[in-house]
């Protein structure tokens, strides 16, 4: 079942067009587990902070986060077990004629089933293409679908991103990490900050596995171990190829970053 919520009244025909219409806006994913004292999410914290700062950045103003959980508590009334749960921030008096309307963004929260998780391991292509805002998680994503739809037609599961100096940044709807060594390798660049990745990294610092955020250019692809992606809706899945580069299957290192992610407990929503 699908729900659809706009400042926790059902969305209308008015919403929806105004959606479909005005491309300008920010939105987080998350899953959502129900247990025994109710629903939780991995990372609710980090979730919310994306919201704040997105709405800050966008309409000059965060969302009210009481509201926001309260609004996510009723669309996962009618839901059970697990469920994807997206968050968008819009401002219905901003158009392409005028785009100077101000104040509390409107939220839309949308809960439907939980997400498939991605099979691994992942054929990548480099295209050298940097997102628009790419510390935002915004609504504007004709670029990246593009780029990943070419990736897809030329064969390959997705695609990785890079400046045209060859620095490596990201993926469409992911961020990327490798293995050399003993050390999980995080590249640095103008990128979305992930929620996944936050939670394996704060996974891999409790049991003391060593990381490092860093400069990576394409060059440097051969020199890694391993390669493997995130994102909230995937703990973590193997990549076996990148460009001309290929890597072995390490289902080692997926299961320690997975058990990395899921010792971040649920918080309550």
């Amino acid at each position: 079942m699908l729900t659809l919520l706009v400042n926790g009244e059902p969305a209308d025909q008015h919403d929806l067009l105004h959606l479909a219409l005005v491309n300008y806006g920010a939105f987080t994913s998350m899953q959502a587990v129900e247990g025994v004292d109710g629903w939780g999410v991995r990372g609710l914290d980090l979730h919310l902070a994306r919201l704040r700062d997105s709405g800050v950045a966008l309409f000059s103003q965060a969302p009210d986060e009481n509201a926001v959980r309260g609004w996510i508590r009723q669309a996962l009334r009618d839901q059970s077990g697990a469920a994807s749960v997206r968050i968008n921030l819009f401002n219905r008096g901003i158009s392409v004629r005028d785009p100077s309307a101000k104040g509390a963004p409107d939220v839309m929260v949308m809960v439907g089933p939980p997400a498939a998780e991605m099979a691994g391991p992942l054929k990548l292509s480099v295209s050298r293409y940097e997102r628009e805002a790419p510390h935002l998680k915004h609504v504007a994503t004709f670029g990246l679908i593009r780029e990943r739809r070419e990736a897809m037609a030329a064969g390959h599961d997705d695609v990785l991103f890079a400046e045209d100096n060859g620095r490596i940044t990201e993926g469409s709807i992911w961020n990327i990490g490798f293995l050399k060594g003993d050390t999980v390798v995080w590249p640095q660049g103008p990128m979305l900050a992930g929620t996944g990745q936050a939670l394996i990294q704060r996974g891999l610092e409790a049991v003391d596995v060593a990381t490092e955020q860093r400069w990576v250019g394409l060059p440097e692809l051969p020199d890694f171990d391993a390669a493997f992606i995130t994102n909230s809706a995937i703990p973590a899945a193997g990549v076996s190829v990148i460009g001309a580069v290929r890597y072995p299957e390490r289902p080692d290192l997926i299961q320690l970053l997975t058990n990395a992610w899921r010792s971040n407990p649920c918080q309550p929503v």
